[in-house]
């Protein structure tokens, strides 16, 4: 393990470290103190005022938060029996505003009946869209987990959706996940298409849609039980696979170094204790593994950014469980070598966040990126502006 150092909300210098910058001080708001478990969390621009907002994926409603007054507006509630558990959010049609989908019945250990597990919508915003939603259930796999929209080749977006398990899985054995791309038709009220992405991994937590240069196309970074894989679409259909590790993954994102060299964050195993960096090996078929940090309990929250303004991307993680160190929280991981292979970690929520999902944005235009996260067991949501 190579993290030497723990940090708490100090600005020793980086040149104390080796580096040239002052680590970051995080300024803590707190927007909802009442969130049941707040499994998914978003930013993006709801009402077309040019600032980010946010997105919450509560168990019972969907909401999102104006900013900057964060003032809360319910777009859905109780669209299923069972929780809602995951949202995609993006401006998919150019409008300035963001379009939304949800996944909801949440009921992993059913994994054959689509009528008891998983349900896919997409949600018609209307004309003031501070009032109710309205659903259009689309067909799903059961386990419905982790949505996101996806940029297709083509110029349009899909709705790319992935189920926690195959159909019938139990004990990570069964049929492959079925992970989906959905076509949007002209009138979303209509019936949408949909095309097989991958289904030859059992037991898929989370994944990534990544794009390593602005100018580049998309790709996808899809983490389960047989690994970390890279997948990307072809202008004319179908999607090639190429894999990473083959450690059991529970959380992957993206990030790149000052040169845009490129390398992949992951919390492992699913729920896991261990923070790993995966960088390019030339002449291996597997990426280089440095595990970073191996005292997480039940990490779950994961994402990249350049919060010290070094040019370089940094790792954010979050976990939810207090076992090893009894208490839950928020750190920064930032390298201290140029080859990305020592790194230190600065503390920014000491045991008031009980990670579910975080998120990366500017949300105050300083040119800075903040953070946003959701806690289960702390029931809040809270932005960490970056200062």
């Amino acid at each position: 393990m190579k993290v030497v150092a723990t940090l708490s909300f100090s600005f020793l210098s980086w040149a104390a470290l080796g580096q040239a910058a002052d680590l970051p001080k995080f300024r803590h708001v707190t927007i909802d103190a009442n969130v049941k478990i707040g499994y998914g969390t978003a930013i993006a621009d709801m009402n077309g005022d040019k600032k980010p907002d946010i997105i919450l994926c509560d168990a019972r409603n969907i909401a999102w938060y104006e900013n900057p007054s964060w003032k809360k507006h319910i777009i859905v509630e109780n669209l299923t029996a069972r929780d809602h558990v995951c949202i995609a959010v993006r401006d998919i049609d150019g409008d300035g505003k963001a379009e939304i989908a949800a996944g909801a019945q949440w009921n992993p250990g059913e994994t054959s009946d689509t009528s008891k597990s998983g349900a896919v919508f997409y949600l018609i915003p209307p004309a003031d869209r501070t009032q109710k939603w309205t659903p259009v259930q689309l067909e799903h796999e059961p386990t419905t987990h982790r949505m996101r929209w996806f940029a297709t080749p083509t110029g349009k977006f899909d709705l790319v959706v992935l189920p926690l398990h195959g159909r019938g899985n139990k004990g990570g054995k069964g049929d492959g996940v079925r992970t989906l791309a959905y076509h949007k038709p002209s009138d979303a009220e209509s019936k949408w298409s949909t095309t097989v992405i991958d289904d030859r991994m059992h037991t898929s937590h989370n994944f990534e849609v990544a794009q390593w240069d602005k100018d580049a196309a998309n790709e996808m970074l899809l983490g389960g039980l047989e690994g970390v894989f890279l997948l990307n679409p072809a202008i004319n259909g179908g999607w090639t696979r190429q894999q990473i590790s083959n450690n059991p993954t529970g959380e992957v994102r993206q990030g790149a170094g000052a040169r845009g060299e490129k390398f992949i964050a992951a919390i492992e195993p699913m729920h896991g204790n261990q923070l790993s960096v995966y960088t390019a090996a030339k002449g291996k078929k597997l990426w280089d593994r440095n595990v970073i940090d191996d005292s997480l309990d039940q990490g779950h929250a994961l994402a990249t950014g350049d919060f010290l303004g070094n040019g370089s991307d940094q790792i954010v993680v979050g976990w939810r469980g207090t076992r090893r160190t009894g208490k839950v929280g928020v750190k920064l991981f930032y390298p201290t070598d140029k080859k990305h292979a020592q790194w230190k970690s600065l503390l920014i929520d000491d045991n008031q966040m009980a990670t579910e999902d975080i998120r990366v944005a500017d949300l105050n235009a300083d040119g800075k990126p903040d953070l946003v996260a959701a806690g289960r067991a702390s029931h809040n949501l809270k932005i960490y502006f970056n200062e």
